[in-house]
């Protein structure tokens, strides 16, 4: 089956299905595109800096020592090849499935299903950790406040902001973005000037000597820089989100295209730049590096007054920042696996504002439940949804690796001149970027630590790829015309490997 040429106009991802939802009064059949350029910028530019990078990365600092700067390379250069790829079908195709459509077409719709609502799963898991998270820090501020009073705060005010209209949650989001992109570039600047000896008032030894200084480069061996690579490899999750977003801008191509141009220097800056910087002013075995978080530890190193509460103001921006587009991807994705039946009809629906409100209410009422339960099962049942989703990000990668390698004729066939973005060295890169996720995930077996995170990730997979596979097969046994007809009356959609093709136009599934 060929891509078909988007619709920039009206952005939810008609899916080649066939459906035609019924239009009442107070609905639209697409989602309004409300997006600027400015919003999608910011949401490109901050979408990788979450609060990940200002807290977590410490506990890889302290697994890998400075040994973490290939690590986060590693992981960077893994990000970069797959956005490259990404991009390449998202500026061909504009869709708010985005990968999850591009794998329905290009592999079949088990796969569309299988990843799309294993992503669903990974992000209402992240309202939950992020809202506890803002939580915490805001009852720290304020401690007349329970802790779950101001997570339930913080879960109704961005769910109202993503109700109100998708430019409610662009204008959020650019300035969360536009906070955590300030923040990391003034941290860079300053620190960076500590480095060459030249930040006034600093007593913080300038040089790279603290990069050997501590038992060496890799104090605990080679081997430390992929049990690194597993710690740091999932906050690069989030980049992604552009490609859905773009949809519901009025150029989504030309956004796409720009975001997945600038991909690199976003990592190498805000990423390997600010983590080398703090492995070189601060000992990567002090324990303020894990205790206080590594930014807050290379402030305090250089003298900079309130160091731990500019920080906390920082990270409760990156969370609400991920909470917001959390809400937001999560939606989203429910909406496009709606539009293709694999979801209840009414996820598809949008209001007058042009939201997916049924969507946006889903998601947000299993990340309440999962709020609660991080209370009153932190250990047990919170912990399982943790730990089965912790590897998703991987899933989708691969998937998109495998859809691009599909997709990548079908576009060069019937939309050549949309194919705006090329993968490097297609399709060896593709295969050498394939055969590095299967051994980080082999290698994810073998850690201690990354072992249960993957096997319960995988338990989770394979189940959703049953209930794929069944219903695929079920819609399958069903007479073409039958499916014709309920998706005329709104009642179901065709399925995309129903759709008839020529003997001339062979389809991406093959």
């Amino acid at each position: 089956m060929g891509m078909r040429p988007p619709n920039v106009t009206e952005s939810a991802d008609d899916e080649r299905s066939g459906h035609a939802p019924d239009k009442g009064p107070a609905e639209q059949d697409s989602l309004r595109a409300g997006l600027k350029n400015r919003h999608l910028s910011m949401i490109a530019i901050g979408g990788i800096i979450g609060a990940g990078l200002f807290v977590g990365s410490g506990a890889g600092i302290a697994k890998a020592g400075p040994g973490i700067i290939v690590s986060y390379v590693i992981a960077g250069l893994l990000v970069v090849l797959v956005m490259r790829m990404l991009g390449e079908m998202a500026a061909a195709d504009p869709s708010s499935g985005s990968f999850s459509t591009y794998a329905d077409r290009a592999l079949g719709r088990w796969a569309g299903f299988t990843i799309g609502w294993l992503y669903w799963w990974f992000w209402v898991v992240v309202l939950a950790v992020e809202a506890t998270a803002a939580a915490t820090i805001l009852t720290s501020w304020v401690p007349a406040v329970p802790q779950w009073t101001w997570a339930l705060i913080v879960m109704v005010l961005l769910t109202a902001t993503n109700l109100a209209s998708v430019g409610s949650y662009g204008e959020f989001e650019f300035w969360f973005a536009g906070i955590k992109v300030v923040a990391i570039t003034v941290f860079i600047v300053v620190a960076g000037l500590a480095v060459f000896g030249v930040l006034p008032g600093s007593d913080a030894p300038g040089g790279v000597s603290n990069l050997t200084a501590h038992g060496g480069f890799l104090p605990h061996g080679p081997g430390a820089i992929l049990s690194g690579m597993l710690l740091v490899v999932f906050s690069f999750m989030g980049s992604e989100i552009v490609t859905l977003a773009a949809g519901e801008s009025a150029h989504p191509e030309k956004m796409v295209r720009r975001a997945t141009n600038s991909v690199i220097w976003r990592i190498g800056t805000f990423y390997l730049g600010s983590i080398a910087l703090v492995v070189m002013l601060v000992p990567w075995n002090s324990e303020a590096v894990v205790e206080k978080g590594p930014y807050v530890a290379t402030l305090d190193q250089l003298g900079i007054p309130h160091a731990g509460t500019i920080m906390d103001v920082i990270v409760v921006t990156a969370v609400l920042s991920c909470l917001n587009s959390g809400l937001y991807t999560a939606s989203r994705m429910a909406f496009s696996l709606g539009r293709r039946g694999d979801a209840p009809a009414s996820f598809s629906s949008v209001n007058k504002r042009g939201v997916p409100a049924v969507a946006i209410w889903s998601s947000v009422a299993f990340g309440f439940v999962a709020v609660i339960f991080n209370y009153t099962s932190p250990d047990t049942v919170f912990q399982f949804l943790l730990n089965s989703s912790g590897a998703v990000a991987l899933f989708v990668w691969i998937v998109i690796c495998f859809s691009q390698l599909r997709l990548r004729r079908v576009i060069e066939r019937d939309m050549p001149e949309r194919h705006t973005v090329r993968m490097w060295l297609f399709p060896y890169l593709t295969y050498a970027t394939i055969a590095l996720m299967l051994f980080v995930i082999g290698y994810m077996f073998y850690d201690d630590e990354g072992r249960e995170q993957m096997v319960m990730s995988v338990a989770v997979a394979a189940v959703v790829l049953v209930v794929g596979i069944t219903l695929q097969r079920r819609r399958a046994g069903r007479p073409v015309a039958q499916e014709q007809a309920d998706a005329a009356d709104g009642t179901a959609e065709v399925p995309a490997t129903a759709q008839a093709t020529s003997p001339s136009e062979p389809s991406a599934e093959g």
